[in-house]
């Protein structure tokens, strides 16, 4: 682990259900900002030691915005049983947001990767502290009919080559969005094996640029 890095326990909704495991990320620089960063699928092995993931966390740290990213229930060392349900993924999710937003004063980043960037999206609609959204990956097929629009500052970054999230479905669901931006990463696949050093500058200077 990084010495800019702790392992925390996030409290879930009542003492019953347990807490989910997770790394706070100091920022780089001093910031009042804060960042959810949410792991793929938890029954397809999705962690929060998924390199995208990391990789995500790092890139919102070096500009100033301290990070948290988790593993869901029953993943890892969080308690419960593993759920691909869209409502206990919201649970998980608001519980990393509310340690987030009770660790710094200012504005959050919803941030996610696959599965984890359709909860970040819905996080993004309902929370008024989250500012904008960086979705890393979003498979058509899990938006379940939702629209990508967003009142807010949104990044979306998938691979050139990604399957489970083509770029052109993205791309027809962005169109004419304001605040939206579609990154294509060259060569890369869903899972970035090539290409995830793109994602952090992108992301990174996404993030640093206060108009998005």
């Amino acid at each position: 682990m990084r010495t800019d890095e702790r392992m925390i326990a996030i409290a879930l909704r009542s003492p019953e259900e347990g807490a989910l495991e997770g790394v706070f990320q100091a920022a780089a620089t001093e910031g009042t900002r804060g960042a959810v960063v949410a792991a793929p699928h938890p029954l397809y092995g999705g962690s929060m030691d998924s390199p995208v993931v990391s990789e995500l966390a790092w890139a919102a740290v070096q500009v100033g915005i301290a990070s948290v990213r988790f593993n869901w229930r029953g993943v890892g060392a969080s308690t419960g049983v593993p759920s691909g349900a869209a409502e206990d993924a919201d649970a998980d999710y608001g519980a990393a947001l509310a340690h987030v937003a009770a660790s710094v004063p200012g504005p959050i980043i919803a941030c996610g990767y696959s599965f984890g960037a359709v909860a970040a999206l819905r996080a993004a609609r309902l929370h008024p502290r989250i500012e904008r959204a960086v979705l890393v990956a979003p498979p058509p097929a899990l938006l379940e009919g939702e629209s990508l629009e967003l009142a807010k500052p949104l990044l979306v970054l998938t691979g050139e080559r990604d399957e489970l999230a083509p770029p052109g479905p993205l791309r027809a669901a962005l169109d004419g969005k304001p605040g939206a931006r579609l990154v294509i990463v060259p060569e890369a696949d869903h899972f970035f094996v090539s290409g995830l050093a793109h994602i952090g500058r992108e992301a990174g200077a996404w993030l640093e640029d206060p108009l998005g």
